[in-house]
């Protein structure tokens, strides 16, 4: 088993009818705060009302508007109120883009120069604003890890940011606020959470526990995301995918198990800073064909042992053929859940491929220790398959 840290400091605060608790939390933070969302959908389903209620008392300032794949921009706007309003405290509500963005805001205000300086060299991140979050989209795992990406327009980058002083100091959890998620946006966060849990699942070496641990999640997913889209306001399904995705990105499911340089997440974030197109929808299109380009004789036991505790495959089959199954059936299920099967589906060409392919090895985790290592050859095979 290899040695691994593991640091979780955000408490998570579950259950229906929760947020009446965040107006004691924050008390011990100050007086300013700057509330964070992206567009209008919490004031339609009244939580913003319900969100400044628990705000009374406090001096509110606001940064609306905050965009899927969250760009600098909306960061460079919250760092300026930061500085200018000597903010205290940071509630971020809504899902994985706003908490992404809130945590280089939360950095950025302590920060001499451009906020996207810490995207480029998460070392120079020093002091940070604290910030709480309110939950309203299962997916990212940002709510309880201190990590988050974000894009820039103007260079056609999405990267990584990430400090142990980036998690929340308590994440809001309240599977009721997801019941009114569309059917693309709770799909696209299911494949999201998989994609977490294939990337620190399929490596070369696990163990007992973790095995377990990632073979329930992704169970999990497959059995609560089509419940969630048939009937949104499914209690129980919505509650499993929030808790899995809290899990999903922590860091938990990787303790003991070889490092994984997340590959499929490396070619999305490639996709997506130059098309914008949906992270879990690209993540759902290129795991399969990943997977594909990683199915050897050597890595075959692994996708075999996948293949029959989570799908339910004959354990007694040849492991190459029950790899390929499970293959298979990874590729149906995203599918089956409204996700499209191609990316050309979502208006990608290969225009980018080969400046994609350098910038991701030349800016990501070395590939050379993925499961199988891909070369930059191997990420354009991987590339045109999604195609």
């Amino acid at each position: 088993m290899e040695a691994f840290n593991l640091y979780l400091p955000t408490q998570l605060i579950f259950g229906k009818d929760r947020l009446g608790e965040l107006k004691d939390k924050i008390a011990p933070y100050g007086k300013k705060v700057l509330l964070t969302y992206g567009g209008g959908s919490i004031k339609k389903i009244g939580l913003y009302d319900k969100v400044l209620e628990q705000l009374e008392g406090c001096e509110v300032f606001e940064l609306a508007g905050i965009e899927p794949n969250p760009k600098i921009e909306s960061v460079r706007k919250g760092v300026e109120i930061c500085k200018k309003e000597g903010i205290d405290f940071i509630v971020a509500v809504g899902g994985g883009s706003v908490i992404d963005a809130t945590k280089n805001i939360a950095a950025g205000a302590f920060y001499d120069g451009d906020p996207w300086d810490l995207v480029l060299d998460s070392s120079k991140i020093g002091r940070t604003v604290p910030f709480f979050v309110v939950l309203t989209l299962a997916a990212t795992g940002s709510e309880y890890d201190g990590a988050g990406v974000i894009s820039n327009p103007e260079t056609n980058e999405k990267l990584f940011l990430g400090a142990p002083n980036l998690f929340p100091v308590a994440s809001f959890c309240d599977p009721t606020l997801t019941f009114t998620v569309p059917a693309w946006h709770t799909a696209a966060g299911a494949a999201d959470i998989m994609s977490h849990t294939f990337e620190q699942y399929l490596v070369a070496e696990g163990n007992t526990v973790t095995d377990g641990l990632c073979e329930a999640m992704l169970r999990t997913v497959i059995e609560n995301a089509p419940k969630a889209i048939a009937n949104p306001s499914d209690y129980n399904a919505r509650s499993e995918l929030m808790l899995a995705s809290s899990f999903g990105c922590c860091g938990l499911l990787a303790i003991g198990r070889t490092p994984s340089p997340w590959p499929c997440h490396g070619i999305e974030h490639e996709i997506s800073a130059f098309t914008d197109i949906t992270h879990g929808a690209g993540l759902a299109i290129i795991t399969p064909r990943w997977m594909r380009y990683s199915l050897t004789e050597q890595t075959a036991p692994r996708f075999a042992q996948y293949g029959v505790r989570v799908w339910g495959l004959d354990p007694k089959a040849p492991a190459m053929e029950t790899a390929r199954k499970a293959i298979e059936k990874t590729a149906e299920f995203f599918v089956s859940i409204g996700i499209p099967a191609h990316l050309s589906d979502l208006g990608v060409t290969n225009e980018h491929f080969e400046e994609m392919a350098d910038h991701l090895l030349s800016h990501w985790w070395p590939l050379t220790g993925a499961i199988r290592p891909i070369d930059k050859a191997g990420v354009l095979e991987i590339l045109n398959a999604s195609l």
